[in-house]
């Protein structure tokens, strides 16, 4: 199935969601910061889906989700550099064993297939910059009080028409399975980004954004409980030192 037309689903579901539940609220206000500041944020998640799925085509599986992972790193700096949060010692200890963990856990020993490295390396590093990115306009859209829901129509309103663009662009065949699982993952993911959103605001970036990135687990987990695969040990360990940098962050 196409990587880009499910993403085009679940974002053009999540956006009629959003946008008929603003307008049944009556809680729309959309202004031209809002618009773009939304648009780009859903454009950047969309091309680093994309970027991702390009790059584990071209080099080693083994290493593109841990250096994707990385990103994470732009929005916990820019969180402490540019809006001041203040982050204690062990605190900044517990974010590092976390982002160690989220990389840990997503390493595969298996390196299987040919490497062509120079658009390997091209298509990671445009997903850390899509990823990093979009991590620091959500934290300046909180910083802003923008209303999350706003956020989220014009997220949405703006990935849909960067992913009909590059739909027409691929010209790849469309299925209804497509739009099936699209359209579940829409629903996923507004609970998802508005928790993420709600998180910003009224938590802080520089230690939501690693326990986010901490979504891994759930991957991990349920790859043991419903497809049976076993954890290698540095995925364990990888479990047990997440858990402890989340508790590490709340002393």
């Amino acid at each position: 199935m196409s990587k880009v037309h499910i993403q085009f689903y679940f974002y053009f579901v999540a956006f009629l969601l959003t946008f008929g539940f603003a307008i049944v609220a009556g809680t729309v206000h959309l202004n031209l910061i809002t618009i773009l500041l939304g648009a780009f944020i859903g454009i950047l998640n969309a091309n680093g889906n994309i970027q991702m799925s390009k790059a584990f085509e071209k080099g080693p599986a083994s290493l593109t989700s841990p250096l994707v992972g990385t990103n994470i790193i732009f929005p916990i700096l820019c969180a402490g550099v540019v809006f001041h949060e203040h982050i204690s010692l062990i605190q900044w200890v517990g974010i590092l064993i976390m982002l160690g963990s989220a990389m840990a856990i997503q390493y595969s020993s298996d390196n299987k297939g040919r490497i062509n490295y120079f658009p390997w390396m091209m298509r990671v590093g445009l997903a850390i910059f899509s990823f990093g990115l979009l991590g620091i306009l959500m934290k300046t859209s909180s910083y802003l009080q923008i209303n999350s829901l706003d956020i989220l129509i014009a997220m949405y309103g703006g990935g849909s028409v960067y992913l009909a663009i590059c739909s027409m662009y691929k010209k790849e065949k469309w299925q209804r399975s497509e739009a099936n699982i699209g359209s579940i993952v829409g629903f996923i993911s507004i609970l998802g980004y508005s928790s993420y959103f709600y998180a910003l605001k009224t938590g802080t970036a520089s230690i939501v954004f690693p326990i986010v990135s901490l979504n891994c687990l759930v991957v991990v987990l349920a790859g043991v409980l419903l497809y049976k695969e076993k954890l290698k040990r540095y995925q364990m360990i990888g479990v047990f030192t997440a858990l402890l940098g989340i508790i590490f962050t709340k002393i």
